[in-house]
């Protein structure tokens, strides 16, 4: 067990309202403690210990769990991209995207990572949206549609991939993309991950507005020109319109919400509704129905940190971070069960849990993602 004080538990204006804190306070807020290398340590709060200063962390605060979990889990990671991209020339977003938000995040906050590894899989993803040019140009898109296009780019911005002459054709294709009623289309029914129109609409709306720019008549783009307002406006109508039904859909409404700049009000609302239906064991699922598992949690504690609405020394987040070490695998994996139906050919990337190892690398990948985000910048050189 472990003592954290009680006075960082306070919220502003009533006991519903989340309090919000910018990414970087957050940061500096961080007070929690973790000890145990292993999955299963406990994380609990005191009540009387005075709070540290607000400017930096406490010199002797041990995150020893959180490194060592996120190290176990960024080491298989790098396997399973390195393997998906030495069986498959295509871009995935459980073996690609999703992992390399991770990796790059775990570099971030001072973990050591494969640069190499990493090169490889922004080469690998740019490579994918280079050979689908002339089909972007032409209007018809590559397999796995507005999904496919946004988390590829959304890789490559997380990367600092700077080639417009790889994103250019990818956002014209998006804006084209987006339906009358302001919302993109998701490109099956593959839950959990391809099977939301609010994932979809917020990976191709980040896409557009990471990679904005026009192409000239020399081949040359212009990053001045904003035409992204109207995709905005439209896309915001919608988001505040329609409901959420499952966590997916929670998550990814209220990340668009935030990235669209919804009003405060309703972008709160959104937060409580998904903070609501974290369960007893600290975890969410990924409906009603479920249980608690490590992708639904994952996506929900990033998406309530990155929208500012719920601090790493949180009880929610604290509680998060919990589930996610107790319900780590030693090998450093989570397992998460498919729901989907396959539909290509079986390969094996080197992530465990055979035939569910495409959800439960995502479902590594946002877990990992929770655990890094509690832990300050740390930048080293690789």
């Amino acid at each position: 067990m472990l003592y954290v004080p009680s006075v960082l538990l306070r919220h502003t204006a009533g006991p519903t309202r989340l309090r919000k804190l910018s990414v970087t306070h957050a940061l500096r807020r961080l007070v929690f403690i973790a000890i145990m290398v292993m999955p299963g340590a406990n994380i609990t709060w005191g009540a009387d210990s005075p709070e540290p200063g607000a400017d930096k962390l406490p010199a002797d605060v041990p995150s020893d769990a959180l490194i060592a979990a996120a190290e176990r889990s960024i080491a298989l990671l790098e396997t399973a991209s390195a393997g998906s991209a030495e069986h498959r020339t295509c871009f995935t977003c459980h073996s690609q995207a999703h992992p390399v938000l991770a990796i790059v995040e775990a570099r971030r906050r001072g973990l050591r990572i494969d640069e190499a590894n990493l090169t490889t899989q922004l080469r690998h993803t740019t490579e994918h949206l280079n050979r689908g040019r002339d089909d972007y140009l032409e209007g018809s898109g590559q397999g796995g549609k507005s999904d496919t296009a946004g988390y590829a780019l959304w890789t490559l911005s997380s990367g600092t991939v700077d080639a417009p002459e790889t994103t250019a054709p990818v956002v014209e294709w998006l804006l084209s993309q987006q339906l009358k009623d302001g919302n993109w289309k998701r490109s099956g029914e593959r839950p959990p991950s391809e099977a939301s129109h609010f994932a979809t609409t917020y990976v191709a709306l980040k896409g557009i507005v990471d990679h904005n720019q026009v192409g000239q008549p020399d081949g040359t783009t212009d990053k001045s020109v904003d035409r992204t307002a109207d995709p905005i406006n439209r896309a915001r109508e919608w988001l505040v319109d329609t409901v959420a039904t499952d966590t997916e859909d929670r998550v990814f409404r209220l990340l668009s919400l935030y990235l669209v700049a919804a009003s405060e009000s309703i972008t709160t609302a959104a937060a409580q509704e998904l903070l609501d239906s974290q369960r007893e064991d600290g975890g969410w699922s990924q409906t009603d129905t479920m249980e608690s598992d490590a992708y639904a949690t994952g996506t929900a504690m990033f998406a309530l940190h990155q929208t500012e609405q719920l601090a790493v020394n949180a009880p929610a987040y604290i509680n998060g971070l919990n589930y996610l070490l107790k319900s780590q695998h030693a090998d450093g994996s989570w397992h998460v069960t498919s729901r989907s139906r396959p539909f290509q050919a079986y390969y094996e990337t080197g992530f465990p849990h055979g035939k569910d190892q495409f959800i439960s690398t995502s479902a590594a990948a946002w877990a990992t993602l929770a655990i890094l985000l509690a832990l300050p910048e740390k930048p080293v050189d690789q």
